[in-house]
């Protein structure tokens, strides 16, 4: 067998030297089922043991450009599923269900989806960049998806919520929004009645929803699609079901993002 030599041609013996740890981790594995021609001697595996730790002795780069390699894997692989789950979920990514909360033109063109925990500090520090960018796009809505990721207190919040969009509509779940997201006290039952009251709901049938049937399965669908597209944090921003951005950014990311995705 024959190998390159590790101080030339290193573009070359990266992806060698990763083929063959594969082919490596397949036969230690699955060797010993395995076909004998179909693989390496142990003088062949000692051989290539041996020249892969003197590769890295002599060049200590290989391993980092190695770990760069995989990691570009796998960040194409990730970048991939998330088309694929974007394309497979345009509709619900592309248009508003009756329970979603709609900033801006609800019949604009440039849609942009967010997930968000109202406990999430991420999600509360980005609400003026979501009004400002409605101010300035006309043709802009952002559809807000509410999920409880963080715990007990998060479901409490997310389900009063929603339950103040069953109430009282678009009006009602922004009232209920606008106290529970700058609210600093722990969500409880009890605190999501005093709430509602100060948003000019009413607390008794909010509390009473909070656990219905319809409350529960809006967020049970929420939390279907932010796991279908591969959701792992709050904000996520989808554009245009084209484009995610995860965790917190910036106003002028979010612009570029739109202008992009337009």
């Amino acid at each position: 067998m024959t190998f390159l030599s590790p101080r030339h041609n290193r573009t070359r013996l990266l992806p060698t030297l990763l083929a063959t740890g594969a082919m490596l981790a397949a036969t230690a594995g699955a060797g010993r089922a395995a076909d004998a021609q179909a693989s390496f001697t142990p003088a062949q595996r000692q051989e290539i043991v041996e020249i892969m730790r003197n590769a890295l002795k002599t060049d200590p780069t290989i391993l980092s450009d190695a770990i760069a390699a995989l990691r570009s894997n796998a960040n194409a692989a990730q970048q991939n599923a998330a088309r694929s789950a974007l394309e497979s979920h345009r509709g619900e990514l592309t248009a508003p269900t009756a329970t979603d909360g709609v900033l801006g033109n609800a019949k604009g063109q440039t849609t942009v989806v967010e997930f968000y925990d109202p406990r999430c500090p991420y999600c509360r520090k980005v609400l003026p960049d979501l009004d400002r960018l409605t101010r300035e796009n006309r043709d802009l809505r952002i559809i807000e998806k509410v999920i409880p990721v963080l715990g007990q207190p998060s479901l409490i919040a997310s389900q009063a919520l929603v339950a103040a969009f069953v109430q009282g509509g678009q009006e009602g779940y922004f009232r209920m929004q606008g106290v529970v997201m700058n609210d600093s006290v722990q969500p409880t039952v009890e605190r999501m009645r005093t709430l509602a009251t100060q948003a000019g709901l009413n607390a008794t049938q909010l509390v009473s929803d909070m656990n219905g049937a319809k409350v529960t399965s809006i967020l049970q669908a929420n939390m279907e699609l932010a796991r279908a597209i591969g959701l792992d944090g709050t904000p996520t921003f989808v554009f245009n079901a084209r484009q995610i951005i995860p965790g917190a950014v910036s106003y002028d990311d979010l612009k570029k993002a739109i202008a992009q995705n337009h």
